[in-house]
């Protein structure tokens, strides 16, 4: 089965639409059925007990003083501290325990005998469960005004006061009231999951965490749906396998192609500057890496670093707590991805036509300036704002934003924006020749697209502000994070592997259209409405558990594609023998395939059935997944292209492999002695503690501190430390390369032989008809 260019164009514009719709019918849908949050809350004898304004302002607290990436709310965010949501429920029901023992037996609950406190258990889990949602005002029992006084003064002694045993800093909330407001949040979005939403039979977050003694548990619906992802499993893969030997789509060939030598290549300056990027996300991923591993030694040693304290007086959980490292470790995770793809969007474009637009170093220049006043602006902001040096709105506008991925403040946050839409801009210019002669759905069309498309995204960053509800801020939220990976970053990953491809010589560019749109196609139809995975228990309406099961499983289809494509090419460059220049860019582009189909979509398939997911959202499973596809899949792939860009600016004199390979093989075994040594073995054992003793014993102190926990903690540390070699001999060979490079040679009279076989009639390597 042929298919045409042009027809999969239309396919994949279709598509578009139809997320566009589906998703903007839900983002309608989530604003209707968002739980409300009640003007007050009042105890049986009409005393106030909490406003909607001090629920309000908890959430406030929650952002400004970093606590999504200490701990979590609804499950989603850090998994150092608890899930406030789970931990608040469990308290609650733990005073409520303790209030109706006191005032009925003058005795403490645990003197009980095991009947009587069968009986008030009983009386506990139904009071919780026949809760009523009045967005007006809430009454509480007098069990429960006693639980939420208690719950308060937890909290301020945990986050006020400070908790070393929990690696909390005293301080980390400024004040006493601030602390009890951000009690208030917590109870409320404890309140939401086991109030029923009006007109269901499940609570606001289809009664999740999963806790007996208040009653939640896994409904009919989670186990359903779980049961048709898997059969949808089957199913995909079956169609993924006919699709892939039925429809004819080119794979890399080079018998009889000239592969280009690198010194065969004119450079032009823009080219040449946009080497910086490479330099800089290289020292960003090191100094990542050092992050991370200081997050991974605070789980076994919560106050300190080494006994640094103790031998020299310096108190590291003071000036740089977990909140703070945990934050600056997920923003230079991206920031470095994304600095590195920017340069090699910059370099591909004159590769590939040729031409230098006027002015285009200049402003590749200013692009490399803005990046680092925003860097640099938005990292010094999140500490400034978690340390509360910000009055009034400034700590979310310069400060810390405070939610996991987007915590930079709205600023900053603005010129990342800007930043995006002058980079597409910049590109376009670059790519211009291409543009003017190709139809729409063309490879230089298609970055632009990829480009702009991450701007747009960027754009539902800017619908919440801190005083927008938590449910609805969860659904923006994801539209960037979320859309990014699943969406916009793996159309990203199939266009950019089709333009190294074709200026290689090893795909020609009528046939690397062809592909990229169908797994394109195959990427949208699935990543973005996919994203409702994340709905399923923060508050959003019930109908997200069918369409995110659907959709989710569907994503895992294209990640095959994917893969196939990276085994192929990968074919077809050993096959170009030893004289093959790109050998170690390709090493590291396969290897990105591979991680992004098992971190991506193996880890993440099983992670995001919703009866698994319903148990471990939150837990050490996520954090495998997160390291496998974000560094795995990205990550890789980034590293990949600045090789690439290395190879062709190097002089060849000067080129060595030796410590490419070091890097790429320490990177490579770190990562996968981290996953299967350490995070996977803990994500496992906390599932089964969320399976046998509740949601909130698997986030608990006394799970991490557990021996065999611990133990898994440690073992972290070799793929850790060879994760951290990998990024430093990277950086290193990066800066010496870069002493090294060539000058530009590019002028209207030089051959550009890469632009002028695409811009040629010649098609050496398509050999499937192009039916347009």
């Amino acid at each position: 089965m042929q298919i045409s260019r042009k027809q999969l164009a239309a396919f994949l514009a279709t598509i578009f639409v139809v997320n566009l719709i589906v998703m903007g019918g839900g983002a309608w849908l989530s604003y209707a059925n968002e739980p409300e949050i009640p003007d007050t809350i009042v105890g049986p004898d009409g005393e106030t007990v909490a406003t909607g304004d001090d629920v309000q302002s908890g959430k406030a607290v929650f952002q400004e003083n970093g606590l999504m990436n200490q701990g979590s709310i609804l499950g989603h965010g850090s998994y150092y501290d608890t899930d406030y949501t789970a931990n608040a429920l469990e308290l609650k029901t733990e005073h409520m325990r303790e209030y109706y023992a006191q005032e009925r037996h003058g005795q403490n609950y645990s003197q009980l005998n095991a009947s009587v406190q069968a009986g008030i258990d009983q009386e506990v889990r139904q009071e919780l469960q026949s809760s009523s949602y009045e967005p007006d005002q809430v009454e509480y029992s007098d069990a429960e005004v006693y639980a939420h006084e208690q719950v308060r003064e937890e909290y301020v002694e945990r986050y006020h006061e400070g908790d070393r045993e929990r690696g909390v800093p005293a301080g980390q909330v400024p004040s006493v009231e601030e602390a009890e407001e951000f009690a208030d949040f917590a109870l409320w979005t404890a309140w939401i999951s086991h109030t029923e939403r009006p007109g269901s039979e499940a609570s606001f977050t289809n009664d999740w965490p999963y806790s007996p003694d208040a009653g939640n548990e896994a409904g009919g619906p989670v186990m359903t749906w779980s049961v048709i992802a898997m059969v949808l499993l089957v199913a995909g893969a079956g169609v993924a396998i006919w699709l892939y030997q039925s429809v004819e789509l080119p794979e890399p060939e080079v018998a009889g192609v000239s592969i280009p030598h690198p010194r065969e290549i004119d450079l032009t300056p823009s080219q040449l500057l946009s080497t910086r990027f490479v330099l800089i996300g290289a020292l960003l991923f090191a100094a990542q890496t050092f992050l991370g591993g200081l997050l991974a030694h605070y789980y076994v040693e919560r106050d300190g670093f080494f006994g640094l304290n103790e031998l020299i007086g310096f108190d590291i959980l003071q000036w740089l707590p977990w909140s703070i490292a945990r934050t600056w470790h997920v923003d230079l995770g991206v920031l470095w991805i994304a600095t590195m793809w920017l340069g090699a969007g910059l370099f591909l474009a004159p590769l590939l036509t040729g031409r230098e637009p006027p002015k285009q170093a200049r402003y590749v220049k200013g692009l490399i300036g803005a990046l680092l006043v925003v860097a640099v602006g938005g990292l010094a902001g999140i500490w400034l704002g978690i340390n509360n040096v910000f009055d009034g709105q400034l700590w979310w506008l310069l400060g810390n934003e405070g939610l996991e991925y987007l915590e930079i403040g709205r600023v900053w946050q603005f010129g990342l924006l800007v930043g995006f839409l002058g980079w597409t801009a910049l590109v376009a210019r670059g790519f211009k020749p291409l543009l003017d002669r190709e139809p729409r759905y063309g490879l230089g069309h298609m970055i632009v697209y990829a480009g702009g498309s991450i701007g747009l995204l960027f754009i539902a960053g800017f619908l919440y502000t801190p005083q927008t509800n938590i449910v609805t801020t969860e659904f923006w939220r994801w539209w960037v994070v979320h859309m990014w990976v699943e969406g916009v970053f793996e159309f990203f990953i199939v266009v950019v592997i089709a333009l190294t491809l074709v200026s290689m010589n090893l795909l020609t560019k009528k046939s690397a259209e062809k592909a990229v749109i169908f797994q394109a196609a195959l990427v949208m139809g699935s990543g973005i409405i996919g994203v409702s995975h994340h709905y399923w228990w923060v508050g959003l309406p019930e109908a997200w558990l069918p369409i995110g099961s659907v959709f989710s499983t569907l994503e895992f289809i294209p990640l095959l594609f994917i893969l196939y494509e990276a085994l192929g090419q990968y074919r077809a460059m050993d096959t170009a023998g030893t004289d093959f220049p790109y050998r170690m860019a390709f090493y590291f582009i396969v290897a990105s395939s591979v991680w992004n189909f098992f971190g991506a979509g193996v880890i993440g398939f099983f992670i995001n059935l919703p009866l698994i997911s319903y148990y471990q959202t939150g837990t050490y499973l996520t954090v495998a997944h997160a390291h496998g596809a974000m560094f795995g899949a990205f990550g890789l792939l980034a590293m990949g292209m600045a090789v690439y860009i290395l190879r062709l600016t190097t002089r060849d004199s000067h080129w060595t492999n030796r410590r490419l390979r070091w890097s790429f093989w320490l990177c490579n075994v770190g990562l996968a002695a981290m996953i299967f040594l350490s995070l996977l073995p803990i994500g496992f054992l906390q599932l089964e503690t969320a399976f046998t003793q509740g949601y909130a014993a698997s986030r608990s102190l006394e799970f991490y501190n557990g021996g065999l926990v611990q133990a898994l903690f440690w073992l972290r540390m070799p793929g850790d430390t060879l994760l951290i070699l990998g990024a430093v001999v990277f950086a290193w060979d990066v800066a010496a390369k870069l002493l090294f490079q060539r000058k530009a040679t590019a002028s209207d009279t030089s051959s550009h032989v890469i632009a002028d076989r695409i811009f040629g009639d010649r098609d050496t390597v398509d050999t499937v008809s192009d039916d347009d």
